[in-house]
């Protein structure tokens, strides 16, 4: 009974090791990637299209379901974008990574916003910021927010203005998808 017991707990053992190698090797080439990004700049739409599809292909081939052993949840929105575009790009990729992630859609007001948050109770809100006029409104999110919930933004806006993201309480600006996922995988650590 007890060689049976030692062997369940080697057999356990051995697989979260695997499990474990597994997550090491994603979490390698996703910040190669990401490097990469940085490094040279992003390719077109449709190669990032390609990279996440890929992403998510190796991430089954591995058998795990993210970066996370309890896959964090992030809401995502815009109060200003009504394409949403470089939104999209990031719930792919939040996806690919193993994030939860619920749209509440493009154009959503504050309330509507805070709203969520407070239900939901996410890790993080990701949100495209296109205008400079928003600020109030960002910082009346940031205020009402659940105290775990972290901002992730991104849009013109930041880059326009580098106070902005502190002026509104945006936990962090992310320049684009790679400086996402760097960002994504020093929290997944």
């Amino acid at each position: 009974m007890a060689n049976g017991m030692v062997s369940e707990a080697n057999t356990e053992y051995q697989n979260e090791s695997q499990m474990n190698d597994a997550v090491d090797k994603y979490r390698e080439v996703i910040d190669q990637r990401a490097h990469a990004w940085i490094s040279s700049g992003l390719p077109s739409r449709q190669v990032l299209d390609e990279t996440a599809d890929g992403l998510l292909d190796l991430r089954n081939r591995l058998n795990i379901h993210g970066l996370w052993a309890s896959p964090p949840l992030m809401l995502t929105s815009t109060m200003d974008d009504g394409l949403g575009h470089g939104l999209a790009v990031i719930e792919k990729y939040a996806t690919c990574i193993g994030i939860r992630v619920v749209s509440l859609g493009l154009m959503q007001s504050p309330q509507a916003i805070i709203a969520a948050c407070q239900q939901e109770l996410p890790d993080y809100l990701g949100m495209t910021v296109l205008q400079f006029d928003s600020e109030d409104d960002l910082a009346a999110i940031a205020e009402k927010l659940p105290p775990k919930t972290r901002i992730i933004a991104g849009g013109p806006v930041f880059s326009g203005d580098p106070e902005f993201a502190e002026r509104t309480g945006i936990h962090y600006a992310a320049k684009n998808v790679a400086y996402f996922l760097r960002f994504m995988l020093d929290a997944s650590r």
